[in-house]
């Protein structure tokens, strides 16, 4: 053998030993739970076409502890560490901790480690990779406010260290209690203490950093704590596992005590791998493609990030007012409602209605702590960010369905507060402005010409003022408030907001045919709604031009199509939307509109706005062009590798468009219990409701290429409307659709618009 093929010999069964040592110890999951969780990929969307792209997060569904590697995203060969708690999604993690195999110094804490992308696991319920300089391996299993890190050192390393460090810069501290015990302290948001407990399997040596030296100690606090423990030469592999709590150091040990103390690191692998399994497999699909199920089930998937239960043994830590109450239900945080009102709130009304209940209970109970109803609620109180209080629409779709386990005076009353007396500007919390006041005054927020210096202060000084985005997304909410109004007998309230909710019109420009801004004395400002409003066309619009802004008015297609002419004339402005150039560079389009990804004309996939406007083709003659342009929109943008989500996914916004897109059926009009037909993916697909019957949906001859509907039946009686109900989603039952490679341009032209009056 020559010295060439030795070599190569070698370094392959090196590869092989690597690959191995990499390796988890594999739980074999029985074939029915193998046979559908198979098609969870976190990995998929995990390059953004141009900004934030989805965590492959590892945690169980809506519980706290959340886990995914620092690294910038899938791109990056090279990890920075791994967090002990994703505490909100996108705003930030508390504590770090990371394997080390040579001599520890100061700046050993700052140097990233690099791995193999195909040496690494990621599933919901459990992580894995192998830093392949080192040659150590780190595993992760979560369970509610606990997880489990496995380290596993190559035997002959300079040292095998772990280092903890904090993700925050607020005061920190770090304590190991013994050598085989450590607690610590974060501040996050300012002022918000996030308290951990944790031991080690094997005792070790400890160290503190001090001064920016490497010394021996127990005990480091400050803005930069940081600490180490070092194991001895024959601890080839550490457990280290820990619990969290945003209540006390006394009740992370409990927290501990309760999930940790007698679970190994295989038991809570295994049962998250069950508690994954029992969601996931709610929803059963056969037929369709596996990119399609896999696009699919990982969408599911994503939908489970959030909300996050954050009580803790009959108790939470709530950032509303800054106090620990009691209760016996859940605490759920972290929802961004601008993006999950549209589909994520509904899909759970249909998964799983008590817990949706448990979130509406918990929005309550936020009102009640800092006297407004929030609308992007994080462990740290309401968010401002965004515009519109679309809770409201929430707080009314989930009523209509039947969901009534909360305080539902209580929440109209905060509800009603937003309406008269908070202010309406973006990304601002707080009582109304004299901006406000022109709004309900006159009926439209007013806006500035291009280059006019702001006088208010209030105005957020890169969000502007988006004032045609507001007075659309107001006239939404201020509809819902009337008809929640409506619902409890409240009359006069129905009258005002009712009236209220036709302010969409009053900048209805019947030249343009286009919503456009106004300004305070009622002034036409006159734009290139296409491209003007500086960065996301925020001084009018937000995010999205005045193309996706022409279709804000979920709440009144009736009255957008009287607007614009007639059925006709409406079809004709859907074609033209999916057509109309960009009249410019791409580079030039998405340097003002980073947000509008997954372009197809004017129409943008990647942002939330858009989601219902493909369907609104079934307010029209033409239904089958709904069909057709959804099949188009899941083939094009929400592939099933990293780059598979067009924009912001937003833990779970996006994704539950997907979710129902592929089943065949979407809430157009949250707030309207009734969900609109378009295509489905699969031959057949089966939910199973929480009240024990099953809704079905069956596409007899369902392909790639047959995507048109045919004809239609519910539970055996023909239907000849693209719609049905969520009474008779919930009843349970079948509906059949017979699907042909060629559109039948008849079916589903029974006028949908009725249902919206």
């Amino acid at each position: 053998m020559s010295t060439s093929r030795t070599v190569a010999c070698f370094l392959a069964c090196q590869l092989v030993f690597l690959f191995l040592h990499a390796q988890p110890a594999k739980n074999k999951l029985p074939p029915k739970e193998e046979e559908v969780l198979q098609f969870v990929d976190p990995k998929i969307g995990n390059v953004g076409q141009l900004l934030v792209p989805t965590r492959p997060t590892v945690q169980l569904p809506n519980q706290l502890m959340r886990m995914y590697p620092f690294r910038a995203d899938y791109l990056d060969d090279q990890i920075a560490g791994f967090p002990l708690l994703i505490v909100s999604h996108r705003l930030g993690e508390a504590f770090c901790v990371k394997p080390w195999c040579n001599t520890v110094t100061s700046e050993s804490w700052n140097k990233k480690q690099a791995y193999d992308h195909d040496l690494e696991i990621t599933r919901p319920w459990y992580y894995s990779t192998f830093l392949v300089d080192d040659e150590a391996s780190v595993e992760f299993v979560p369970g509610k406010k606990t997880g489990i890190y496995r380290f596993s050192f190559p035997a002959g390393a300079e040292s095998k260290t772990l280092l903890f460090n904090n993700c925050n810069g607020g005061a920190s501290e770090f304590n190991f209690v013994s050598s085989q015990e450590i607690t610590g302290t974060e501040t996050y948001h300012d002022n918000i203490k996030i308290y951990l407990y944790g031991r080690f399997s094997t005792a070790g040596k400890t160290g503190i950093v001090k001064d920016n030296r490497v010394q021996s100690g127990q005990l480091v606090n400050g803005k930069d704590s940081r600490c180490s423990i070092s194991f001895p030469g024959a601890a080839n592999e550490v457990e280290f596992r820990y619990a969290v709590s945003f209540i006390s150091p006394e009740q992370a040990r409990k927290n501990y005590n309760q999930e940790l103390a007698s679970a190994t690191f295989e038991q809570l692998k295994t049962s998250g791998q069950q508690a994954w399994f029992k969601v996931i497999n709610q929803v059963q699909v056969q037929g369709g493609t596996t990119a399609q199920k896999r696009s699919f089930y990982s969408a599911l998937y994503r939908c489970y990030e959030r909300m996050v239960d954050i009580a803790e043994d009959g108790q939470y830590y709530s950032g509303f007012d800054k106090k620990v109450h009691t209760t016996d239900r859940p605490f759920y945080v972290d929802d961004w409602t601008w993006d999950t009102y549209l589909a994520h709130h509904p899909l759970r009304a249909i998964l799983n209605p008590a817990q949706e209940e448990d979130i509406l209970h918990s929005y309550v109970s936020m009102y009640e702590q800092s006297g407004w109803m929030p609308t992007f609620p994080v462990i740290f109180g309401d968010h401002a960010c965004m515009n519109g209080f679309h809770s409201t629409v929430m707080f009314l779709d989930d009523y209509r369905k039947g969901l009534r386990n909360f305080d539902v005076a209580k929440a109209y009353e905060g509800i009603r507060k937003n309406a008269t007396q908070a202010t309406l500007l973006p990304w601002r919390n707080g009582p109304k402005t004299d901006l406000d006041d022109i709004y309900l005054n006159k009926g439209f927020f007013p806006a500035l010409r291009e280059g006019e210096p702001e006088p208010n202060a209030t105005v957020h000084s890169f969000e502007k003022r988006q004032a045609v985005a507001v007075t659309l997304g107001a006239s939404y909410d201020d509809w819902a408030a009337g008809e929640l109004a409506k619902e409890l007998g409240k009359q006069p309230d129905y009258s005002l907001f009712s009236q209220r909710a036709s302010n969409y019109k009053n900048l209805w420009n019947p030249q343009a045919q286009m919503f456009l801004p106004k300004d305070a004395q009622g002034t036409w400002i006159n734009i290139d709604p296409k491209f003007d409003g500086g960065k996301g066309g925020r001084d009018y619009y937000d995010e999205n031009n005045g193309w996706t802004y022409l279709w804000q008015v979920q709440e009144d297609m009736p009255g957008l199509i009287e607007l614009m002419g007639g059925k006709g004339a409406f079809e004709s402005k859907l074609d033209q939307l999916f057509r109309e150039p960009l009249g410019r560079g791409k580079n030039d389009m998405w340097y003002k509109f980073p947000d509008a990804t997954g372009l197809v004309g004017q129409y943008s996939m990647g942002n939330e706005p858009s989601f219902h406007i493909p369907y609104l083709y079934n307010f029209t003659d033409s239904p089958w062009k709904t069909q057709k342009r959804i099949r188009f929109l899941l083939d094009v943008w929400f592939r099933d590798n990293i780059f598979g989500i067009p924009g912001d996914e937003d833990g779970g916004g996006m994704s539950a468009f997907v979710v129902f897109s592929s089943l065949g059926f979407y809430p157009v009009t949250p707030g309207r219990p009734l969900y609109t037909i378009g295509s489905p993916l699969f031959e057949k697909s089966t939910i199973a409701l929480p009240n024990g019957k099953k809704f079905t949906v069956i596409a007899d001859g369902c392909s790639v290429v047959n995507k048109y509907i045919q004809s239609a039946a519910l539970n055996g009686q023909p239907l000849n409307t693209p719609w049905f109900t969520h009474q008779q989603l919930t009843a349970g039952g079948t509906l059949q659709l017979k699907m042909g490679p060629k559109p039948n341009k008849s079916w589903g032209r029974e006028t949908f618009t009725a249902m919206h009056k």
